[in-house]
Formats: C-alpha cells, sequence, structure tokens
C-alpha cells in the first residue's frame, strides 16, 4: 500500500538518506541478513518507500516486531478510522513535541503538513502554542487530554472524559486517539533512546 507522503519524499529527496550516528547502533539496510533482511523487505512492499527508516531499524535484532511494527503503523495510524489521517498525525506530532523527540516530530510534522495543515500551525505545536495552531476548540481539548495522558495517565478522570464528549467527541475516537498517543510516545522514548536525529523532512516542505 502506498502512502501519499513517502511518494511524495520520493520526488522531494535528491539523494538517498545519509548513515547515521546513534547511541545504540543500528542494523543499516546493507548489513542486514537472514530475517531482519527480510523484514526490512517486508516493510518496502507493503509500503512503497525504499529506504527503511530509523525507528524500524532500532528493532532490526528482533525482525518478527519489526514485521508489527509495519502492520501496526498500518492499521492505527497512517489510515482513516474513527480520527481521520490528519487528526491522527495532528496527535502525532503534538505528543512528539511533548516528549522532546526530534526525529518523531520531523516526521509527522511533516505527514501533518501533506495531510493539509500549514507550516505555521506545524511551528505553533512544536512551540506548545496550540491555541495559534488553527484547531477546532474540540482539537484544542482532545490534545490537552491526551497530554495528560502522556505525562500522567493515572491521574485522568471522568471529567475529562465528559468534557470530551460535551464537546462531540465519540467514545470510540477519544480510544483511537489514546491508542496513537501511546504508539506514538513508545516510539518517542525509543527513537530518543537510540539518539534518532531529525531527518530533515520538515526542510523540504
Amino acid at each position: 500500500m502506498s502512502r501519499p507522503e513517502y511518494e511524495l519524499l520520493a520526488k522531494m529527496r535528491s539523494a538517498p538518506p545519509a548513515k547515521i550516528q546513534t547511541k545504540i547502533r543500528l542494523i543499516d539496510e546493507d548489513e542486514a541478513i537472514g530475517d531482519t533482511a527480510e523484514a526490512y523487505a517486508y516493510f518496502r512492499e507493503q509500503t512503497g518507500r525504499q529506504d527503511v527508516p530509523g525507528i524500524l531499524k532500532c528493532f532490526g535484532t528482533n525482525p518478527a516486531f519489526v514485521r508489527q511494527m509495519v502492520d501496526i503503523s498500518s492499521s492505527l495510524l497512517f489510515v482513516d478510522g474513527y480520527l481521520t489521517r490528519r487528526q491522527k498525525e495532528l496527535i502525532a506530532t503534538y505528543v512528539s513535541q511533548l516528549n522532546a523527540c526530534p526525529y518523531c516530530f520531523d516526521s509527522h510534522g511533516f505527514f501533518l503538513l501533506v495531510q493539509g495543515a500549514d507550516k505555521q500551525s506545524v511551528n505553533n505545536i512544536r512551540t506548545g502554542n496550540i491555541q495559534d495552531a488553527g484547531l477546532s476548540e474540540a482539537e484544542e481539548h482532545l490534545l490537552h487530554y491526551l497530554q495528560k495522558v502522556n505525562d500522567q495517565s493515572s491521574k485522568t478522570t471522568d471529567e475529562d472524559l465528559q468534557q470530551l464528549r460535551n464537546l462531540g467527541w465519540q467514545e470510540e475516537q477519544i480510544a483511537e486517539a489514546v491508542h496513537v498517543a501511546a504508539f506514538m510516545g513508545f516510539c518517542n522514548r525509543v527513537a530518543n533512546a537510540f539518539g534518532l536525529p531529525s531527518q530533515g523532512f520538515l526542510d523540504l516542505k
């Protein structure tokens, strides 16, 4: 399944991405063998993107999980569900900002632009200024709730959820928002621990 953001990247980048230095060693594509090489090939087949992103290479020592990450991303994040792709990329970008993850913020900020956001909105999210990011009142409140989920999930309350319902969010949408935020929190922590740098996608657009 091809993705418009990957197709756009292929057109915008003039050269393949350079190898990166990380705190924990990655298994690069040119050294991947056996099940890891097959898992990387699975990513290319499923997405149409030819270079394997760093976040997947973080799991190169566990090729079965590489495949699972591809499947989870395809079924949860890179698809319209109860939430739209734009809403999911909004959540992914915001949570990556909360967790100070340059790699994921750059990636999902770029994907958010592809989904129709403007550059100023992404810049405002970068600085935590979501009230000027061109969001609806309902979206702002959803992001505030997800900040609580990200930072102190045990302190979320029935009142938090009722406020979202009052703003029009359906139960399924709230659940999916929590899934996306939690998945991104996981990816942020892995990317930061491995030391993945920004890929510079936002500089291309």
